[in-house]
């Protein structure tokens, strides 16, 4: 039954109370608090929860097949995209694709440092110029009344940062780091993650950056006040390249979304591990648990033939739910790397997903030689 906090009834109230109380002392341990969400769910105990092994068998989330019995609706709008929310229905539940603007690409890498692939030039391949989110970031500082699209300038080279009034039509600012250029950190990189910490208490620390180093295999953590000065503040536990992080507001968490190979083989999945303080974070090897992957029910191309697997999961806060972009690594080919695309979840406590549609929300594009014919990636915070 579906009831805002001011709609409980007497009865209804005191039973849920009673069935939150804890037991009086006695000689058996007691369990340990499980943490209850803003929307009624109950977290489960350890969390986040000890998963041993990956399945392909579709995970339900444990919130869908035993909803709360009172779900607080007063944090943001109620969105219908699982059912959560839905006790009996009759409808189906369609997704549509996202449409890309016709301006695309807004932003191409034309000046000369994003024009840098040194992997190429000692290789001998064709060279992977790059001005593109690998994650990184792209919000709206309203400081500053500006987008702001932090991006991989030259492959696996610098970041960079660009601005603008309306997010279609992008400008490269002189920013003084490395003079001429737009460039705030020279620190080569793969992944990169930034944030805009609207709930910092410290103004120093108001942007939030972890760059994946590619020597160290870890993140280097950086905070600034102004997202173009950096200062860095510590170094991440291990974990793989294509690494990112998240902001889970409801919880007051910073979520690691971990790289990770399942052994003897390219089967990526997502490993997970959360912190309270950023700037501080570190973990073991054996510290983040296993979190989430393919299953049988992911979208195989016909022409690659090759069983899909997570590249990267972003999320980021929208209303009353985290909204997860899966990339999706389907396979490749010599002549087309990496034809990943972006699949479309939810998710109700920041840890389980809710996968409705399978089919790509940010498709790739099929015509050879088009901007998005190969690797569409997602951008932290978007």
């Amino acid at each position: 039954m579906l009831r805002t906090s001011d709609g409980l009834t007497r009865r209804s109230f005191i039973a849920a109370a009673v069935a939150g109380l804890a037991l009086p002392a006695t000689g058996l341990s007691q369990a340990p608090s499980r943490e209850t969400l803003y929307n009624g769910i109950v977290l489960p105990s350890p969390w986040p929860p000890l998963r041993r092994s990956l399945s392909t068998i579709p995970q339900r989330p444990p919130y869908l097949a035993a909803p709360p019995d009172v779900i607080n609706i007063d944090i943001g709008r109620q969105l219908f995209v699982d059912d959560f929310l839905i006790e009996e229905s009759g409808l189906h539940r369609r997704f549509h694709r996202a449409a890309y603007h016709p301006a695309n690409p807004v932003l191409a890498p034309v000046r000369d440092w994003e024009r840098r692939d040194p992997y190429a030039a000692t290789t001998g391949t064709a060279p992977s110029p790059a001005a593109m989110v690998f994650s990184d970031g792209v919000f709206f500082d309203p400081a500053e009344q500006l987008f702001k699209m932090w991006y991989m300038a030259g492959y696996q080279q610098h970041t960079a940062l660009a601005v603008s009034r309306d997010g279609i039509t992008w400008e490269r600012p002189s920013l003084g780091v490395v003079p001429g250029t737009n460039i705030v950190s020279k620190q080569p990189r793969d992944s990169n993650t930034v944030w805009l910490d609207r709930d910092s208490v410290d103004p120093r620390a108001r942007f939030k950056m972890a760059g994946y180093d590619l020597e160290l295999k870890a993140l280097r953590l950086s905070v600034s006040a102004d997202g173009v000065r950096w200062r860095e503040t510590g170094l991440s536990g291990p974990c793989g390249d294509r690494s990112t992080f998240f902001r889970n507001p409801f919880r007051g968490v910073w979520v690691f979304s971990l790289r990770a190979d399942a052994p003897d083989t390219l089967y990526r999945y997502r490993r997970y591990i959360e912190a309270a303080d950023f700037g501080a974070t570190t973990w073991r090897a054996t510290d983040p648990v296993t979190w989430t992957s393919a299953d049988a029910n992911d979208v195989v191309r016909p022409d690659l033939g090759t069983p899909p697997q997570v590249y990267n999961l972003d999320a980021v806060a929208y209303e009353s739910v985290m909204l997860g972009l899966l990339t999706m690594y389907r396979g490749e080919r010599s002549n087309r790397e990496k034809p990943n695309d972006l699949c479309v979840a939810f998710s109700r406590d920041g840890f389980h997903w809710s996968r409705e549609s399978r089919e790509p929300f940010i498709p790739v594009s099929e015509r050879q030689g088009d901007w998005n014919w190969s690797n569409v990636q997602s951008a932290g915070g978007a």
